[in-house]
């Protein structure tokens, strides 16, 4: 049998407070690796381009993975704004939560994508799909740090 004094207890062990520093660490670590994920595309634009647009010429190859790219930064607001709204209502730690899963899992799509040459035209638009996760995953990103950096610093910080 369960006591209800028990089951505080539990529930306080598992939902201790983090320290300033702790919450400046983790954020600043998942802001860095959401932008790696985010701009680690850019690199690898050349072989993107030449694996998911093979039938056109060099440049317009390397034109269509940089409009891909573009795409998520249009995405950026809209990003901020929904993921901005779940965090006023789930929290900041879980709207973080939501946009590194976003992000992890958008890079992973593009890591693991079949290219034109196996699956044809749906290879360039699983790229776009992920870039607009990506792009999605990053508005959010910026607004839900912020916000959780400040609601942690002191009135004087």
């Amino acid at each position: 049998m369960i006591r209800t004094t028990d089951v505080g207890i539990n529930e306080a062990a598992k939902t201790r407070s983090l320290s300033g520093a702790e919450v400046i660490t983790i954020t600043t670590l998942g802001n860095a690796l959401e932008f790696f994920d985010f701009t680690a595309y850019t690199f690898f634009s050349i072989l993107l381009g030449k694996v998911f647009f093979p039938t056109l010429s060099p440049i317009f190859q390397l034109g269509m993975t940089t409009g891909t790219f573009a795409i998520g930064y249009f995405f950026r607001p809209l990003g901020g704004f929904l993921i901005g709204r779940y965090a006023d209502k789930a929290g900041r730690k879980s709207a973080l939560t939501l946009t590194v899963s976003l992000m992890a899992a958008s890079s992973a799509i593009i890591g693991l994508a079949p290219t034109f040459a196996q699956i044809g035209v749906i290879a360039p638009c699983l790229i776009l799909l992920s870039r607009i996760m990506q792009g999605l995953s990053a508005g959010g990103e910026v607004g839900a740090s912020t916000a959780l950096l400040i609601e942690y610093a002191g009135p004087r910080r």
